[in-house]
């Protein structure tokens, strides 16, 4: 596990739709900046460095990269940073987006989009990433309410070949079923890792009995969400990443993908070494005692 040349094939594979990606795969949010992803006063990463972050990536076999307009800091943007490593983009590369929310140029959050303006989001995308489709569209959304209008704005978008596939992030059971009604669900995007919530561990298993594609955010970071993981692992994680010679995230990352072969995960970072490791946790299989701990743990902290 201390290889740096571990592929992400190594993590088996999905299909999104008719697109085939390796389980493990890379999240952009926090490549714009060093420390917290949307801190007013981020410091932008250097973009020789998060380019070539992007490139190594692909080169480990990453061919599911997740990102979004609204991914960015002062002089970086992850899509722009994307586009500059990775275009023109391997044949095998799926690229997934996400639209809803939003930020104006100074940062600040505006108001979730209508469905009149999920449109602009989706073409600022289009011209961020230059595409002229979208391999995969989320819609995020907070809150229970009706996600209807806003689903269905999104399907016409697929129907026009805008977006090839469609997903859900931080959403409910009740959604996907309401959104299956209008268009096919490729995934859901939704916070999960050990300690999660059991409604978290049910909804996971209801994607997996219907194929859809469950994508944890925060399978790392926990409860440290946009600022990163802290180092307040407990004693069960450490005891294993010890025994085993890896990280505590390279644990807690396997412990996420043996949750179902549907379950992807997009584990973000600026730094080569760490994105080896997190590539290379795919290839960790956990023994049925190591995954009984990190369970009961799991359980405990739900």
């Amino acid at each position: 596990m201390t290889s740096h040349s571990i592929s992400a094939a190594a993590s088996g594979t999905w299909k999104l739709g008719d697109r085939t990606v390796h389980r493990i795969g890379f999240g952009a949010m926090r490549l714009p900046q060093h420390g917290e992803a949307f801190a007013p006063n981020a410091v932008p990463r250097d973009r020789d460095q998060a380019v070539g972050v992007l490139r190594r990536a692909v080169e480990l076999g990453v061919n599911h990269i997740d990102t979004a307009a609204f991914y960015f800091s002062p002089l970086r943007s992850a899509n722009e940073l994307i586009s500059r490593a990775l275009s023109p983009y391997p044949d095998d590369l799926v690229i997934t987006t996400k639209v809803g929310p939003g930020r104006d140029p100074a940062g600040s959050w505006l108001p979730h989009a209508t469905p009149e303006q999920l449109r602009g989001q989706v073409e600022e995308n289009l011209r961020q990433l230059g595409r002229d489709h979208l391999d995969v569209v989320n819609l995020r959304i907070v809150g229970t309410d009706s996600l209807a209008e806003r689903f269905g704005a999104l399907a016409e978008l697929r129907d026009a070949g805008l977006i090839r596939h469609l997903g859900l992030s931080n959403v409910r059971p009740h959604h996907l079923a309401e959104a299956q009604a209008i268009a096919p669900v490729v995934c859901v995007q939704n916070m999960y890792g050990i300690g999660a919530s059991p409604e978290q561990e049910e909804f996971l298993r209801i994607c997996g009995e219907q194929r859809v594609a469950f994508v944890p955010f925060y399978s790392i970071a926990g409860s440290g969400r946009e600022a990163g993981a802290s180092t307040a692992d407990s004693s069960e994680v450490h005891a294993i990443a010890r025994a085993r010679g890896v990280s505590t995230a390279q644990v807690r990352l396997a412990w996420t993908l043996h949750q179902g072969p549907h379950v992807l995960a997009i584990p973000g970072t600026g730094d080569p070494d760490h994105l080896a490791q997190n590539v290379a946790a795919g290839s960790l299989s956990l023994s049925g005692d190591e995954l009984a701990v990190l369970d009961s743990l799991h359980h405990e902290t739900a």
